[in-house]
């Protein structure tokens, strides 16, 4: 299971009952990663975009987290969620830009 820090107590408790099934999903994700040629921060951004497609705010906060480590600005973070205005809505974008500038603020 990945390290255990910054990662929601819910995932944790999922790894620990779950432990080859959170193996097979954390494998997933570096598979797909490896599939192709984006980098790190851009990966970030569209798994954040999606987050706040499906209103899903513990995965907005994380994938800003992850999006900030790998060197993506927070300008750059706030306008991957406006881009997103005429498909999801702007009731979706500002639940999202309000978990995105929470994160922003704490890191």
């Amino acid at each position: 299971m990945a390290k255990a820090t910054k990662l929601p107590s819910q995932y944790i408790s999922i790894g620990k009952r779950f432990n080859g099934y959170v193996r097979a999903l954390e494998n997933l994700g570096r598979a797909a990663k490896a599939a192709g040629p984006l980098n790190d921060k851009i990966s970030q951004l569209i798994q954040l975009a999606a987050a706040a497609a499906i209103r899903s705010e513990g995965a907005v906060h994380s994938h800003a987290r992850r999006a900030l480590a790998a060197g993506a600005k927070p300008e750059e973070i706030r306008h991957a969620i406006i881009l997103l205005t005429s498909t999801i809505g702007f009731p979706t974008v500002s639940a999202a830009l309000s978990w995105v500038d929470e994160t922003i603020k704490n890191h």
